[in-house]
């Protein structure tokens, strides 16, 4: 049968109108100049700010500088596979970190990629390095209690889930260990209310890395923590992403309405690692060298750790940035952005840290500016006055140096600071329970030390948690699931340090 040239004519406009091309339109720039860890790069005239851009041989860099003629990129890699005159393209999208639940016990570097050869990790979505920060609306205020398991944080300096907590001082005062301390003591939580444990190594040995996850795995942590490391050897432009890429992970848990808690260890490397890329970009130098929005670089980081509302999920993110002063002095450049940056710090001081105080909290400068409201009724009941006798304490010894004759009751004050301060040491890798933290703190507080020698304080207590978990398990059960402490519960605790009392002094 003959076609009619009418149904030719429609066969042919059907045609022409479904007809899809597609073209692949690529962009491609040409390295005009390299070194140091920086390309500049001609041609990319519609790059994106933190733009990641392909350089061939597996170097990937990011756009940072968007100049009249030219894009100052910082390299992810090593710069000596990157030519000059060579092709760089553009990959379209902002810079990113495929995670999903297996990444939780894992090590990886800050572009995703698995560095602990336990081979590669499912992905489940891309979370964008920076983003804006949920506004006020999407959150809540902090009002749960994160349990860091030391006695002298917990009772003075609590945190709150969706806090932002500095933890300040020298170097080798002890600022790892209250993070580590922290993320061991999750092990103690019932795992519905556990947070997943992100620590950010930035600029750190590959050797101390190494320790951290072999320590976090001897204590069964790594189950619930993940480990994102940017090494002193590796470029600064990894440094510089490593706490966005930890925040972007945490995020995406936060998300799904879980407790996260993120560790930066430390923002001074990631400081510097910024300053570093900053002048070989040619950007003006401020104060002390570091380029001006260096206040912007962390306050942009830390603003994401909040408490989202119920309508969102109500998950947390709290943060515990380190910051390391040189010789005590926290009124430096990066340490007083940060202090104003975060909800409170834990000053830890290295003349405590000598003397044998660990941690070596000084109770004076250290604050939390939001936990008080998150911290557990029965914590505050017993832990009350804790602050004030010990900074009375420590004014009256300073005044008793003198040789001055003291009336009773500073000689009182005194032997009781001298006890409380003994109790308050606490050794590495030893978290507390909450419930261990009171009753310990409430035999310090109520007198029961008072007749002890100062330097018996620390066998009291290791003998008293004893004798607590065989003798009165219930008590301490009972302990740890109250809000507020009842005079049943009070009368519960003063008979089993009164029973205590006479089993110590026979064990003597």
């Amino acid at each position: 049968m003959a076609i009619r040239p009418e149904e030719i004519t429609t066969i042919i406009k059907e045609k022409i109108e479904h007809f899809h091309t597609s073209v692949d339109i690529n962009e491609v720039g040409t390295v005009i100049q390299v070194g140091d860890g920086i390309a500049r790069v001609h041609g990319l005239n519609n790059v994106k700010a933190s733009e990641l851009v392909d350089f061939g041989n597996g170097i990937k860099g990011m756009a940072m500088n968007l100049e009249y003629d030219n894009v100052g990129c910082v390299l992810m890699g090593p710069d000596t596979h990157v030519q000059e005159g060579g092709n760089v393209k553009r990959t379209g999208e902002v810079i990113s970190i495929s995670v999903g639940k297996d990444v939780i016990g894992r090590v990886v570097d800050p572009l995703g990629q698995p560095l602990d050869g336990k081979g590669p990790i499912t992905a489940e979505k891309k979370m964008p390095l920076d983003i804006v920060a949920p506004g006020i609306i999407d959150r809540q205020p902090v009002k749960q209690p994160l349990q860091t398991g030391i006695k002298a944080i917990d009772a003075m300096v609590p945190i709150g889930k969706g806090q932002r907590e500095l933890i300040i001082g020298d170097r080798q005062t002890g600022k790892t260990a209250i993070a580590i301390d922290t993320i061991i003591n999750q092990k103690n939580i019932p795992a519905a209310e556990r947070c997943i444990c992100i620590y950010v190594a930035i600029g750190q040995k590959q050797s101390t890395v190494a320790q951290v996850v072999k320590t976090l795995n001897d204590f069964g942590a790594m189950d619930y923590t993940i480990v994102v490391s940017a090494t002193a050897s590796d470029p600064a432009s990894l440094l510089y992403i490593a706490p966005y890429a930890g925040c972007a992970i945490g995020e995406y848990f936060m998300w799904q309405g879980k407790d996260v808690l993120i560790v930066y260890d430390d923002l001074s490397k990631h400081a510097q690692a910024y300053r570093q890329m900053s002048l070989l970009l040619r950007r003006p130098p401020g104060r002390e060298a570091y380029p001006g929005d260096v206040f912007y670089l962390h306050s942009r980081l830390l603003e994401r750790a909040c408490k989202l509302s119920q309508e969102n999920g109500g998950g947390s993110l709290t943060a515990l940035p380190i910051i390391e002063t040189q010789a005590n002095d926290v009124s430096a450049y990066i340490p007083t952005n940060v202090i104003s940056i975060t909800d409170g710090q834990i000053y830890l001081e290295s003349n405590l840290f000598l003397s044998g105080i660990k941690p070596a909290v000084n109770v004076g400068l250290s604050v939390s500016r939001v936990g008080g409201s998150a911290q557990r009724k029965t914590m505050r009941k017993v832990a009350g006055t804790l602050r004030i006798d010990l900074s009375q304490y420590q004014e009256l010894a300073g005044f008793a140096q003198f040789g001055s004759e003291l009336d009773k009751e500073s000689q009182r004050q005194i032997a009781r600071g001298q006890r409380m301060t003994e109790l308050l040491k606490q050794n590495q890798y030893a978290p507390l329970t909450l419930a261990e933290e009171v009753l310990s703190l409430y035999a310090g507080t109520h007198g029961y030390l008072d007749d002890i020698r100062t330097a018996d304080v620390s066998d009291y207590e290791k003998q008293l948690l004893a004798f607590a978990r065989t003798e009165y398990k219930a008590v301490l059960e009972e302990l740890s699931a109250v809000q507020e402490m009842s005079g049943e519960l009070e009368k519960k605790i003063t008979g089993l340090l009164d029973n205590f009392k006479t089993v110590f002094q026979a064990g003597k």
